[in-house]
């Protein structure tokens, strides 16, 4: 996903000043992602083995935990979406919906 997803999508955006902030989970973690991640962000790489490790627990670094997965879920199944093309859609849709005044 990362490679053929994720990386390509990133081509449409200017993410020089952008971070990425990813959990500490075991499984986001392997060293192939790892390196995928420092070499696309540098030094701008929250996550455990990354640039700045990931801060266990931190109500700073949380807040896509506790709001902005659950706030575009909500609105996600809200369509109840039948197939996976009409999943990613709904998802793509909700994701674009999104003002930065919101983040």
């Amino acid at each position: 996903m990362n490679t053929n997803f994720f990386i390509p999508e990133l081509n449409n955006y200017d993410v020089q000043e952008q971070w990425f902030q990813q959990d500490g989970a075991t499984c986001h973690t392997a060293r192939a992602t790892i390196y995928l991640l420092k070499d696309t962000f540098g030094g701008r790489l929250i996550s455990r083995f990354g640039p700045v490790n990931w801060p266990p627990r931190s109500c700073d670094l949380t807040p896509l935990d506790y709001f902005l997965w659950g706030y575009v879920k909500s609105l996600v199944y809200a369509d109840k979406p039948q197939t996976l093309d009409h999943l990613e859609d709904s998802i793509r849709r909700v994701i674009a919906d999104i003002q930065p005044q919101m983040l």
